[in-house]
């Protein structure tokens, strides 16, 4: 091939490149992620701003609200986040969970493979220490004899920044639940615990994105599957 046909080859390619339809392409990506991580940044920040003495009291509420769940009291392994900042706190709610017996594993996050390891714990005082994102996680001792298998577990209460009434979530970014559900625990429910002040019309959700089966909030459960089942 010539020189002028390579010179010819390349300016074609910028063309297609810069294409209107290419362009606009790129400028709706661009909004997109734009609109997620205004809606992360905003909700976060108004998570961030409630009293303690308040996320506390809103927590108690979200904890009891998620008791009073029959498939709770049925269920016999859940995988439950531990709160990090000024998440829906969930140290309480893990300890009431082994103390009716249940089986109780937490996230490790790895984060050079970009995944979640579940791991048993049965007692929070002794068996967590901050971990990775300094969030509190299982020692390594309890890690290397307490690994369980996702499969086992009957449902999983996920963290997020952003949710919306038919499940919709965003996380933080990283996209750990977003592969532990469908890849690892595919079989069990999913309930998201946030407040009331994290719930929003619509998130902008992408494919990889994973949806909620239940949301609950200091002031309402959202039986997302539901809503969409009925949408």
């Amino acid at each position: 091939m010539t020189e002028a046909a390579d010179l010819d080859t390349v300016q074609q390619f910028s063309l297609i490149i810069k294409s209107p339809a290419n362009m606009s392409m790129k400028t709706t990506e661009s909004m997109e992620d734009t609109t997620r991580n205004r809606l992360r940044k905003e909700c976060l920040a108004d998570r961030d701003l409630q009293d303690p003495s308040q996320r506390q009291k809103k927590s108690q509420e979200i904890q009891a609200q998620l008791l009073r769940q029959p498939f709770i009291n049925k269920a016999s392994h859940l995988f439950i986040y531990v709160h990090f900042r000024s998440e829906v706190e969930t140290l309480a709610l893990i300890e009431h969970c082994l103390a009716q017996g249940k089986k109780v594993s937490v996230p490790v996050t790895l984060r050079k493979e970009s995944r979640l390891l579940a791991v048993q714990i049965t007692d929070p005082g002794c068996q967590l220490v901050p971990g990775c994102f300094g969030i509190p996680e299982p020692t390594k001792e309890q890690i290397a004899r307490a690994m369980i298998d996702p499969a086992d577990i009957d449902a999983v209460v996920v963290p997020g920044s952003v949710f919306d009434a038919l499940g919709g979530r965003l996380g933080y970014g990283g996209g750990y639940y977003d592969r532990f559900l469908p890849q690892e625990a595919p079989q069990a429910r999913r309930i998201g615990l946030a407040y009331a002040l994290q719930i929003v019309k619509q998130v902008p959700m992408e494919p990889h994105d994973q949806y909620m089966d239940m949301i609950i909030t200091e002031e309402k459960i959202y039986q997302c599957r539901e809503l969409r089942e009925e949408a």
